[in-house]
């Protein structure tokens, strides 16, 4: 009996291993949870922290024009005895229709990107007011995406526009001096947003078009057209 007690004695005991394996499971998932905890505050405290803002330290260039020439020339040649009775550039609109949306509604989120890098300005997204049966058209879905720029960033897009965009329309022999409404403000239809230097020509699926309006101050066909002409809008003679 007495040996057997012994053996009894030098057997190991039962689950010794198993708790030894669950300790170290255990230890090893604890540290990746502080791990990620860990990440999770360094990426917020990364969030929360205030980001670099670019300052301007002058006007945009073509606002500097407009003060420094179209404001003396158009004084002069319709004869304002004040400088605020020269008109002026209120803002512009861009209005992107995609009517393919019924169909396929991905394309109005391409379209809003694509518009919000040529502005610089996060678009708003446009929906049906009303259905349309013969167009398969329900009333609220998105079918377009639209921008409204003042102050800077206007004149900013204004200045690409006509510097960089519009001479590279194929075969371009400048845009319609007839396209006003009456009342001093125009109007310019795009037909491929590849003509601004923002897209990648490589990443989109497929040209689409864009509304472009200007609204300005000019009681006048005239005095909008003189505005936009010296402000360098390229019009056909």
């Amino acid at each position: 009996m007495a040996k057997d007690d012994d053996k009894e004695d030098k057997k190991p005991a039962a689950g010794g291993g198993d708790d030894e394996k669950r300790a170290a499971a255990k230890a090893a998932g604890l540290a990746k949870k502080a791990e990620k905890e860990a990440k999770a505050k360094a990426a917020a405290a990364k969030a929360a922290a205030p980001k670099e803002v670019y300052k301007r330290t002058a006007p945009p260039r073509m606002q500097q024009k407009y003060n420094k020439e179209v404001i003396p020339a158009l004084q002069k040649e319709f004869g304002y005895k004040n400088s605020m009775q020269v008109p002026r550039l209120l803002k512009i609109s861009i209005n992107m229709g995609l009517g393919e949306a019924i169909t396929n509604p991905k394309v109005v989120d391409v379209g809003a990107e694509e518009l919000g890098l040529i502005t610089g300005q996060q678009p708003v997204v446009t929906k049906a007011k009303k259905s349309i049966a013969t167009f398969k058209l329900r009333e609220g879905m998105k079918i377009g995406a639209m921008v409204t720029l003042r102050r800077e960033r206007m004149w900013e897009f204004l200045d690409r526009l006509v510097s960089f965009a519009l001479p590279r329309v194929r075969d371009f022999k400048g845009v319609s001096p007839r396209a006003f409404d009456g009342r001093g403000n125009y109007s310019l239809g795009v037909k491929e947003q590849i003509i601004f230097p923002e897209i990648n020509y490589d990443r989109i699926e497929k040209v689409k078009g864009m509304n472009v309006c200007f609204v300005t101050t000019a009681k006048t066909d005239d005095e909008g057209r003189a505005l936009l002409r010296a402000l360098g809008m390229p019009f056909r003679a």
